[in-house]
């Protein structure tokens, strides 16, 4: 498993935890849906800013979103 992948991974588990769509999380940083999607599936990796949005919205720590804590 890539980082991307796993970091998708973290994502997909902090987003459904907290009963969120994609369609909700896309847009918290600027993106659609299908943008969104490819950060899950670890198509593609999230920068820093979009890190810290996410993180936030889903109330988690980026230590978790990189596989370094849990939760």
């Amino acid at each position: 498993m890539t980082t991307a992948q796993a970091v998708g991974f973290r994502l997909k588990q902090a987003r459904q935890a907290k009963g969120i769509t994609q369609t909700v999380a896309g847009k918290a940083i600027n993106q659609v849906q299908q943008a969104y999607a490819k950060y899950e599936s670890g198509k593609i990796q999230l920068d820093y800013d979009k890190m810290i949005k996410l993180c936030k919205l889903f109330d988690c720590s980026s230590d978790y979103l990189l596989g370094l804590s849990d939760f």
